[in-house]
């Protein structure tokens, strides 16, 4: 019976661990779906598009001609004339700036509307590059839970076997009885003798007046030794129930967990916190695709900052054309149509006849010390955004080199948890053989049963790390899967 206890034992942790290794996808990865979901609700990114559509709105504005003046004056009294009578003044008057300001202007306002596009392909990157990372963490912690609850199954079954164990040991339960008085009855005293060598003479012999007298000490030997081997059992059965609570109280925490990081992932993709997040039940490692020295050459050159940077560099440029182009003379045309009625004491000619005359207004830009000021402040602002693009670009530096460091840590511990999970499994295996025929005890079970599932759960967060480092350094080559 007990040989057939172990050997459901055998069977029950070979197929979990078959199961922890080689888990079914009963759900396709729906990772990529995060996403889309990501780049058409996130707030953030709607929010960078529409000050990008917002700063498209004010090309029309800079590059258009002031209003033009219309003034009309009403004589209350007609004034008197040579040529009549004037009887009210109209003048229209429109501004025309220098030869360049307006279309400097439009190009200003042209080049920092994109520099917004590419802050919202920044903002668009990194959210990608959160839902991502946010969905390997929370796969890591519904893994390590999945780990945790097999491994109290498992606790489960083997904390039966050691009961039955504990029951089938002398003075371990109903399987050894002695009298009061210390004697052992018949049975143990052939047992007592097998045991301990003392009973049984040579030439076949009865048992002597010395080995009765030394049948209570081997009595007493006996209940010894077998209060011992209780004592272990209960002992075992202890340690079994005590990792299985300490399981149970990390399972608790860990849910709790989850359930924040459920809630952060539902905000990327602007949804209720509680919605539900599928991760699926196998993870593989992505394919970089791409040299790492590739990679920080594709960063440098397609990095969303620094892309807005030039172009804010050359907006300030174009700022400065359009400044300078303003300390010249503004030019304003206009006309000037004056009504005029007739007047009974005028002989002349043109009496009655209004009168229309073209003018021409000029600005006269004397000071200079604001246009001067202007200038200078562009200069100035040039030289801010280099600095800041320097900056930039070493941070972006900076981040690569902790990409790569996360990456090539990650892809190690990959390739040592899969051959530390291998040698551990089939480690697993001989002491499940040996725990069957009694020649493995159960440390060395719980031992090897908790090496194995710690490594396979180091695996997975490899793989999950491995994964997160390709993330991330597709975000610093602003590589997007979703456009």
């Amino acid at each position: 019976m007990k040989t057939t206890a172990y050997k459901r034992l055998l069977i029950i942790l070979i197929a979990l661990g078959s199961g922890l290794a080689g888990n079914c996808q009963q759900y396709p990865d729906s990772l990529l779906r995060y996403l889309e979901i990501a780049a058409k609700n996130n707030p953030t990114v709607q929010q960078k598009f529409i000050e990008y559509k917002a700063a498209l709105q004010k090309v029309p504005q800079v590059g258009s001609l002031s209003d033009p003046e219309l003034s009309l004056g009403v004589f209350v009294k007609p004034m008197e004339l040579v040529s009549g009578n004037q009887v009210a003044d109209i003048r229209l008057m429109q501004m025309f700036p220098w030869f360049g300001v307006l279309k400097n202007a439009k190009d200003e306002i042209n080049l920092m509307a994109n520099a917004k596009y590419e802050v919202f392909r920044d903002a668009k990157l990194q959210v990608f590059y959160d839902v991502q990372r946010t969905w390997y963490e929370l796969f890591k912690v519904r893994k390590e839970i999945a780990v945790s609850e097999k491994s109290i199954e498992i606790l489960k079954v083997i904390e039966r076997l050691a009961l039955v164990r504990f029951k089938s040991t002398p003075s371990g339960g109903t399987g050894t009885t002695s009298s009061s008085t210390g004697m052992p009855t018949g049975s143990n005293q052939t047992r007592n003798a097998g045991s301990s060598g003392m009973q049984v003479m040579e030439g076949g012999q009865g048992i002597s007046g010395s080995s009765k007298l030394n049948q209570p000490s081997t009595s007493m030997q006996t209940t010894s030794m077998g209060s011992s081997v209780s004592g272990s059992g209960l002992a075992d059965l202890y340690r079994i129930q005590i990792e299985a609570g300490e399981l149970e109280n990390n399972i608790a925490l860990l849910k709790n967990l989850e359930q924040s990081i459920t809630a952060r992932f539902n905000s990327y993709l602007n949804r209720q916190p509680v919605a539900p997040v599928l991760t699926g039940e196998n993870l593989t490692a992505d394919s970089l695709g791409l040299s790492l020295a590739a990679v920080s050459d594709s960063m440098l050159a397609k990095s969303p900052m620094l892309s807005m940077l030039d172009f804010e560099k050359q907006s300030i440029e174009a700022r400065k054309k359009m400044v300078t182009a303003m300390g010249y003379p503004m030019v304003g045309l206009g006309l000037n149509y004056s009504l005029i009625s007739k007047s009974a004491m005028s002989a002349s000619s043109m009496n009655g006849k209004d009168m229309v005359m073209p003018m021409l207004t000029v600005t006269l830009p004397v000071y200079r010390k604001k246009y001067n000021a202007m200038v200078k402040e562009a200069d100035l602002l040039k030289l801010a955004t280099s600095q800041k693009y320097q900056a930039t670009a070493n941070s972006l530096l900076t981040e690569y080199y902790q990409a790569v460091q996360l990456y090539q840590d990650a892809q190690r511990r990959v390739k040592l948890y899969e051959y530390q999970y291998l040698l551990a499994s089939k480690s697993l295996d001989l002491i499940l053989k040996s725990f069957t025929t009694s020649s493995a005890g159960l440390t060395d079970v719980l031992r090897v049963r908790q090496q194995t599932l710690d490594y396979e759960l180091k695996k997975v967060e490899a793989v999950a790390d491995f994964n997160t480092a390709i993330a991330w350094l597709n975000r610093l080559m602003a590589f997007s899967q979703i456009e």
